[in-house]
Parts: structure tokens; sequence; C-alpha cells
């Protein structure tokens, strides 16, 4: 970990805090916390897994399907939940901080960024989150930072896995302004109340752009897709999905229905989908003697249906 002359890194000491609370099969679970010969060398010992999302993007001979993509999101989802409903927010998702098992587990880890958030909420530095995952509200400069900001990174994800490439990948932060406008449309007051007043706007010349273009970007994919695609790039953060709605969206309930991604060259035994044997995924939850929410048996039942919404400008035809 980063070295500190008078002890412990205060950024280290966070990310222990954190890790230590947390218990859920898709999150990557803290072992030990071990300490050398002086308190600048400190180890953590994690738990196993084989590969980590970013690399079996870049060496697998054969991309994931949509089914497989299903499953690996509604995983990410699972977790994200579980760190939301105990006031944590991740602030830097992104492929490469996704880790996979061999039995095809899902676990987000590298919570060096990741913060507890209470009410009121404090201001926070916007400077969070990979450039291409980030959310447009940190590139304009808010402090005010939500769980949304997670969850436009999932929508990142989630379009990465479908399309087999980054879906925004910016050069730099103006750069990154302008594909997001390109591809959802220009932002204005309307869509986005407070829009204007954000810290930063005056600094971009934003171009003109009347359109939303995910459905041009995403031909193939259902309504359903581009449904919960648009409800996690919504440009107004309290507007943006849920990881709650996201698990109820009719698109993971469609054909192709999910199915486990073996890694490559692994033949895959148990995993997680259909049937979620190794990991949790059922909606119920219940307080641990810790005072956490934590996940219980999963029990049967009908879910509820995603709640219509589009992005706010008109899709491109």
């Amino acid at each position: 970990m980063d070295k500190e002359k008078d002890g412990v890194p205060i950024s280290s000491l966070r990310e222990i805090t954190l890790l230590l609370r947390l218990r859920h099969p898709n999150i990557v679970e803290l072992k030990e916390v071990v300490v050398g010969n002086h308190l600048e060398s400190i180890f953590l010992v994690m738990g196993y897994c084989e590969q980590d999302l970013a690399s079996l993007l870049e060496n697998m001979p054969t991309p994931f399907s949509e089914a497989q993509v299903k499953c690996i999101v509604l995983q990410v989802l699972r977790g994200l939940q579980y760190l939301h409903r105990n006031f944590i927010i991740h602030r830097d998702l992104k492929v490469s901080n996704l880790l996979m098992t061999d039995k095809g587990c899902v676990k987000t880890a590298d919570f060096g960024l990741a913060r507890a958030y209470g009410i009121p909420l404090k201001p926070m530095t916007p400077k969070v989150v990979t450039l291409w995952y980030r959310a447009p509200e940190l590139l304009l400069g808010t402090t005010t930072q939500t769980t949304s900001i997670d969850m436009w990174a999932v929508g990142c994800i989630l379009a990465e896995l479908l399309a087999h490439k980054p879906l925004l990948p910016g050069a730099s932060e103006i750069h990154q302004v302008d594909l997001i406008v390109q591809l959802l449309g220009t932002p204005s007051e309307n869509i986005w109340p407070g829009f204007s007043q954000l810290p930063l706007v005056s600094q971009y010349s934003l171009r003109k752009q009347p359109y939303n273009n995910l459905k041009h970007k995403f031909p193939w994919l259902s309504e359903a897709g581009l449904r919960l695609l648009n409800l996690l790039f919504m440009y107004d953060p309290k507007k943006r999905a849920t990881a709650g709605d996201c698990l109820e969206s009719s698109y993971f309930k469609e054909k192709p229905l999910r199915e486990s991604p073996p890694p490559p060259g692994r033949r895959l035994a148990g995993g997680p989908c259909p049937g979620w044997g190794h990991c949790w995924a059922g909606g119920q939850w219940g307080l641990s003697r810790h005072g956490l929410l934590v996940p219980q048996e999963p029990r049967a039942g009908p879910g509820g249906e995603q709640r219509e919404a589009w992005g706010a400008l008109p899709t491109r035809r």
C-alpha cells in the first residue's frame, strides 16, 4: 500500500475499514490485514479470483454472448445494491475492477476510492471514477455525489460488454463530455434541472445534438435493453435508475436468458446462472449482528416490472 511517513495512509484506512464491514458473494472479501516490519508495509489478503473482466475481454477468442453479459451484469447489480443499501458509494466501477472466479462468480473489487455517505450529503471531490466511466455531473464539477455515479458506470460497463469495446473512450475530460453529448444529446435545464448551475458548465462549449443515439449505436438490442441503458444514462442523477430498478428490468427476464460465462479454456461447474448456484441472487435482506443489511435465502415470488422511461431526448430514428 502507499507509503506515508507518519503512519498508515488515511486512504488505506478507509479501504480497510469498508472492506472489513462488507460480506456479500459479489463483493471481494478481505481475509486478513498483514503488517510488515514497518507501518508503511501493509498487505491486504483478499479472496482469490482467477480473472479480471478487463483481461478476459482483451484475451477471449470469442466475446461474451448477450446471455453471459446478463449473468455478469446481474451479479454486479446485486453487489452494488448491497453497497448502496449500506450507504457506500464505490466511485471507481470499471471492467478492470470486476473479478471473476472459475465458477463464473463476479466480484466487485478495489475500494480505494469508496466512501460511506449520509444525509445531509457532504461535499466530495469530483476527481473520482476512471474517465471513461465518469458520470456527466462529475465532469461538470459537482461536489454532491450519490449512488447515481455508480449507476452511470454500470451503464458504461453493460454497453462495453454488449459492444465488445468501451462505449465512451475519451482522451480528456473535454473529449469525454463531447462523446456523451454525441451519444445522448445536449443536456438542458428542461431535462436536467440545475444543469446550468454546475461549476464547470461555462468551461465547455457543448455541441448542438438534438437526438439520443443509443438506438443507432445498438440497433440489434431489444426495446427492454435500450430502455435499461437509457435509464442508466439519464442526465439528471435523480432520475437515473437504481440498482434495485435494474434488477427488476424485463431485459433480464426476456430471451436470451442469462447464462454463466466460463473463463477461456475452462469448464464451468455449478456457476451462478442459471439458478445462481454459487452466487446469491435472491431478493430478501436482513440485518447482520453488525447492523449491516445482508442477503437472506432467496424466496420464490413474482418480480416487479422495470418502470417505463426513456432518455430525456428523442431517440434518433
